[in-house]
């Protein structure tokens, strides 16, 4: 892993001085608290399915690729082949590493440093013997390093490896004979180049896991409204049981313009993160960012006209008048209508503890056909939407459905004298569920953007609504 160490190391001092978060999230960020598991799972998937197999354990069954190919480190010429280090043992020839068991990986969170990473694995080793007989040897490896955990230059946490060491157990011959002081010398020499063989894997599996952790710096599109960029808004945090970071969530508009809307007057308390579990905390300003977005670029306004609405919702003069005689009895009966909904306001989203809901300020005229003609004006109302919300995770997303709860209305404007207007606010609501909500929850398919985190996925995490937060945990 390629680092840049003169510019880490004041970021690692300080960073090391610094303690965890105890629950309160000062700034507007997403938090993130990784448990060590889920970093113990992505270390042993590295090393499963990851280009290390391949690329530097090699295989046994492809033994011309990687360090363990005929052209590689442990081929022909290499360390540990014919002409290598045995070279001047003549009795022995060819003597070199064929099989690599999968590492077994454990490891424990340093507070203020890092991680003590340890990799369990037994080297399998073939050649020629004294008598020309095949020579097979198994070793036993426990490679033990420590790694900090810091910022890269690009601005996210990268883990560092610091220190590694080898230390090599059993030494077993499975096949062929081998005198004792030829064992000795395959012993010594084993000490000797097993750490410059295998602390690479090390490294490379830090070098899988920092993509997986550059991925928090991830710009994540908004659809048609613009975009949501992921940045660590403070240096990386690390206790026993997890690393927590703090993503800071910068919105833009399609124009690539920062968005800024208000934040929340206090910090939001963050409940304690349970063990083996992982922890997404998303902030009540993503929430207002994104309606905000829907409100500056008209996706919340909307013309409902009689094809927008079924058969059972009334829209026409006649039902109006109606449900308000003695003040619209002299609408011409018969006539269409059509309602203009227009959001002015940015929406205001309330996030507390076990429910979330949207309360949305529009403007509602009310308008009708006439025969011939353009559409004529009957009534102005200044109306407030509050809808609740159903929250589910995804991969990626936190989506949202809304549903309304109810609608509230006052008179701006009317062709006839005052009412009380509240007695047209049921009707009202009819027409908003069945033709403005399911349009609004369409253009909420963008979601709540998630940062990726180490691979971990919020899919099927439990979710919690907080006051001024929504907060996603998942079982490591």
């Amino acid at each position: 892993v390629t680092l840049t160490m003169l510019g880490m190391w004041p970021l690692l001092l300080f960073w090391a001085l610094a303690t965890p978060c105890q629950g309160l999230l000062e700034t507007v960020g997403t938090l993130a608290r990784i448990d060590k598991d889920e970093l113990g799972k992505a270390i042993q998937n590295s090393l499963v399915g990851g280009p290390i197999v391949q690329n530097v354990l090699g295989t046994v069954t492809s033994v011309n690729q990687g360090l363990l190919g005929s052209g590689g480190l442990l081929g022909g010429g290499g360390l540990l082949s014919y002409g290598g280090v045995f070279g001047v043992v003549e009795e022995l020839s060819g003597l070199k590493i064929e099989e690599l068991t999968l590492p077994k990986v454990s490891l424990k969170l340093l507070p203020g440093f890092g991680v003590q990473l340890n990799l369990h694995t037994k080297v399998g080793l073939h050649g020629s013997g004294p008598l020309g007989d095949l020579l097979q040897l198994a070793a036993e490896v426990n490679v033990s390093s420590r790694v900090a955990l810091g910022v890269s230059a690009r601005g996210t946490p990268i883990l560092i490896l610091k220190r590694c060491s080898t230390l090599l157990g059993h030494i077993s011959l499975t096949s062929g004979l081998l005198p004792p002081s030829l064992f000795g010398v395959v012993e010594q020499t084993l000490f000797k180049v097993l750490p410059e063989l295998l602390c690479p894997v090390v490294d490379s599996v830090l070098h899988v896991l920092n993509e997986f952790l550059g991925a928090v710096l991830c710009l994540v599109p908004l659809g048609a409204l613009g975009s949501v960029e992921f940045t660590l808004a403070t240096l990386p945090l690390i206790s026993n049981q997890y690393i927590e970071l703090d993503i800071n969530p910068i919105v833009k508009s399609v124009a690539g313009d920062i968005i800024d809307f208000p934040k929340p007057p206090k910090p939001i308390r963050v409940p304690p993160k349970e063990d083996h579990t992982s922890q997404v905390t998303v902030p009540l300003y993503l929430f207002n960012t994104v309606f905000g977005l829907l409100q500056t670029n008209g996706a919340l306004d909307l013309d409902i006209t009689p094809e927008l609405v079924p058969s059972k919702v009334p829209l026409t003069t006649t039902d109006l008048a109606a449900l308000v005689p003695e003040a619209l009895r002299k609408l011409p009966p018969g006539q269409q209508l059509l309602l203009s909904l227009r959001v002015k306001e940015a929406p205001t989203v309330t996030l507390q503890k076990k429910k979330a809901t949207v309360s949305i300020p529009a403007d509602i005229h009310v308008l009708f056909y006439p025969p011939k003609g353009t559409p004529e004006a009957l009534l102005e109302l200044n109306g407030v939407m509050t809808l609740n919300a159903q929250l589910a995770p995804s991969a990626t997303k936190l989506h949202l459905s809304l549903s309304l709860e109810r609608l509230s209305v006052t008179l701006a404007s009317s062709f006839a004298h005052a009412f009380d207007v509240s007695r047209l606010e049921d009707w009202l609501s009819d027409v908003v569920r069945v033709a403005y909500v399911p349009k609004l929850n369409v253009n909420l398919d963008v979601g709540i953007p998630l940062p990726k985190v180490l691979n971990v996925n919020f899919a099927n995490a439990a979710l919690e609504i907080i006051e001024n937060a929504v907060v996603l945990t998942v079982a490591s």
